[in-house]
């Protein structure tokens, strides 16, 4: 995640293998934390099934997958890493309504964009006056 450049063959192969290593580890704890393994596992899987680390393909994977893939995707580019700076969030929703269908499930990124839309026009809008009902 810090590398200042692009991964190379053997870095992205390596990278590809967190997943499959956080399930094993949460296994290993057992319990509730090992049920949220297989999230961890496919979180990285993609509706179109061009995913990794087992190219599970819509609906295959699990709900909960579906949704974390698309919020990390959504924090990747609006966060400034090393190599870049961050997206506007702007940019950030159209991207996320451009890959669903493909990259995210279309009613996962649907409601992402929802609340994004929505806390945008909640900042967006003046604050009630002290005192008031709305204030409460």
């Amino acid at each position: 995640m810090n590398k200042p450049g692009p991964l190379d063959d053997g870095e992205w192969e390596l990278m590809r293998t967190h997943t499959v290593e956080g399930e094993r580890m949460l296994e290993r704890v057992g319990g509730v934390l090992g049920e949220v393994g297989q999230i961890v596992r496919s979180c990285h899987e993609r509706w179109d099934g061009k995913g990794y680390p087992d190219g599970l393909a819509g609906e295959e994977i699990p709900l909960e997958a579906r949704i974390v893939c698309a919020a990390d995707a959504f924090n990747a580019m609006t966060t400034n890493r090393p190599y870049r700076k961050g997206m506007s969030i702007g940019y950030a929703v159209d991207e996320m309504r451009a890959c669903a269908g493909t990259h995210f499930d279309p009613g996962v990124a649907a409601a992402l964009v929802q609340v994004v839309e929505e806390d945008l026009v909640a900042y967006a809008s003046p604050a009630p006056a002290p005192g008031t009902l709305a204030a409460a």
